[in-house]
């Protein structure tokens, strides 16, 4: 292959690339896209068969070595980070259950029209992956839209709770540190069917609470806001009816920019003309709570608007339940609050810490000045497709959880499914969606910063003198059958030290040592151990204390008994 072919080829490859990405971030139609990614597609092919006839050529060279990394956005969990996950998801899924709810599995990825025009401008960051056999398909985005299509399939009459937890997928600029990256995992408790007003976005909202107190994330705030109030705001300010998604998507982002930001994202952008921008910006300043409604209400023209006065309507329903759940509290009503996903058709919240927000935006972020943009990274792309680095100082966690009322997203599924001409059933929905990665995030330093364990191991077995083996396992699994975790030294006649060191490496609190004379009494040593910070490190509180004698036969009631157990075993970790 020339180099003038291969320089040509390269940079139709390049243009290419860069005509799809465009299409992508002008929402394109599927038709477009497709037609684009065809073109690229056979051009990476031509590529690569005249490499591959080349291939001789290079025949000596010496063979490319493995990079050994993850994927972009994703990354491994150790066993400590998992043990600290693995304790919070237990939380949330206890509370899911505490809730009355009933745990659902879908697939992790879905037929591509399923997925396609539910997620406004977030579309681009679908997943799509190559033709299998005739089917498009993609990797889910979220658990609401394939929840929907499973009640959709079921009929559209399930009334419940469903609780899932597991991985969803975006095609983002990761922020590894903050938990935002492109394979993360989300739990979901969604409410379906129709039941009284506001009930099920009460318990929706209890629960959240709920969970976010048991999890040691800090102070929190559930910001709370209803589309119907949002799109009676858009109306009465004139925002044309076929640009109110975009604009709402533009109010989306005050969380992240200030006003002056957005007002130039809905006019420049979007064409919205200032004064109607400047109206919208009087509004969505407002934040409080059920004194907001009262503000609200002696608004003429707003009250005028059906939606709007829908929306308050449900709000003062809403206000009254969430104070006889005790939780008014932790509520702000913000009218800022927009959650750009399409199928929202009523209330919305999400919940954010103190590390949500980027460090650079000042609370009061609806009167600041844009800030100076970040240099870009200079950082070299691995290939021209490849998106700028982003500046984690500059970015916050975001939200740790969000979710809203879709009335509307099942019918849809069930509408599109159906026979001409025959009528399609709806199922009012109401759901939250936990960000775990982005919990994790803020929880594990202050795990690591506690010396929190990163293992259950309760009891470890030891041999003084001869190895005992025989002995050692049956006191192993006598223990394990009784419900405590319990391990040894797997080795024939180990030395103790050997013992005590692996048990230590585990911080495991109760060691209990056999000997062959003892053994005969009926007897066992038990030497309980514990740690301490010493200068910020842990290390093992030394002591004298050559353990104390207990019965063979009394050991597991002997166990249970103590302090350390108990405490464990009620969910304090240390």
């Amino acid at each position: 292959m020339t180099t003038e072919v291969s320089d040509s080829l390269t940079a139709e490859i390049a243009q290419a690339t860069g005509a799809l990405n465009d299409l992508r971030l002008q929402n394109a139609d599927a038709a477009s896209i497709d037609a684009a990614k065809k073109r690229l597609g056979e051009l990476k092919k031509t590529m690569a068969a005249m490499n591959s006839a080349s291939g001789s050529k290079d025949a000596g060279k010496k063979k490319e070595r493995l990079l050994l990394k993850t994927a972009k956005g994703t990354r491994d969990y150790g066993a400590a980070e998992m043990f600290c996950r693995e304790h919070v998801e237990r939380i949330v899924k206890d509370v899911f259950t505490s809730y009355g709810g009933s745990a659902l599995d879908t697939p992790v990825f879905e037929r591509k029209d399923v997925l396609a025009g539910k997620y406004g401008e977030d579309q681009k960051l679908i997943f799509d992956l190559m033709d299998q056999g005739g089917e498009q398909l993609a990797l889910r985005y979220d658990h609401t839209v394939p929840l929907a299509r499973y009640l959709a399939m079921a009929g559209a009459t399930v009334q419940a709770k469903i609780w899932q937890v597991g991985k969803v997928y975006r095609r983002d600029n990761p922020v590894m540190s903050k938990g935002r990256m492109r394979e993360f995992s989300q739990a979901d408790l969604d409410i379906t069917g129709a039941w009284d007003p506001m009930i099920p976005d009460a318990e929706i909202i209890s629960l959240l609470c709920t969970i976010l107190t048991k999890l040691d994330v800090g102070e929190f705030t559930i910001k709370l806001n209803h589309r119907k109030i949002l799109d009676g705001i858009f109306e009465v300010c004139g925002v044309p009816q076929d640009k109110i998604r975009s604009i709402s998507s533009a109010v989306d982002k005050l969380d992240k920019l200030p006003w002056l930001e957005v007002k130039k994202e809905m006019t420049e952008e979007k064409g919205l003309s200032s004064d109607v921008a400047d109206k919208i910006g009087e509004y969505v300043k407002h934040k409080g709570g059920p004194s907001l409604l009262d503000l609200l209400k002696a608004d003429a023209t707003l009250m005028a608007n059906p939606s709007a006065k829908q929306g308050i309507s449900d709000m003062d329903i809403l206000f009254t339940l969430l104070r006889a759940y005790k939780v008014l509290d932790k509520i702000s009503f913000d009218m800022s609050l927009a959650r750009g996903l399409d199928y929202y058709t009523g209330i919305i919240y999400e919940a954010i810490v103190e590390a949500s927000a980027p460090p650079a935006l000042s609370a009061n972020a609806i009167e600041s000045p844009a800030p100076s943009k970040p240099k870009p990274s200079k950082k070299a792309k691995a290939d021209d497709n490849e998106e700028d680095e982003v500046d984690e100082s500059q970015v916050g966690v975001g939200s740790i959880a969000a979710g809203g009322r879709y009335d509307n997203l099942v019918g849809m599924f069930t509408a599109a499914a159906a026979a001409e001409g025959k009528k399609a059933p709806g199922l009012p929905c109401i759901g939250v969606s936990i960000g775990l990665d982005r919990i994790f995030a803020i929880v594990w330093p202050k795990w690591v910063e506690k010396g929190m364990r990163s293992k259950e191991t309760m009891v470890y077995v030891l041999a003084a003198g001869d190895g005992l083996l025989e002995e050692r396992i049956a006191l192993v699994q006598e223990l394990r059958e009784a419900g405590i975790k319990t391990d040894f030294l797997a080795k024939r006649k180990p030395k103790l030290t050997a013992q005590f060191m692996a048990g230590e490496k585990d911080e495991v609190p109760f060691a209990v040592i056999l000997g062959g004379d003892e053994l005969k009494e009926g007897l066992v040593t038990v030497k309980e151990q514990k740690w301490e910070f010493v200068d910020g490190k842990k290390t093992k509180v030394q002591s004298a204390d050559q353990g104390m004698k207990v019965r063979r036969d009394e050991l597991i009631s002997w166990i249970k008994q103590t302090p350390t157990y108990q405490g464990w075993s009620s969910g304090r970790l240390i």
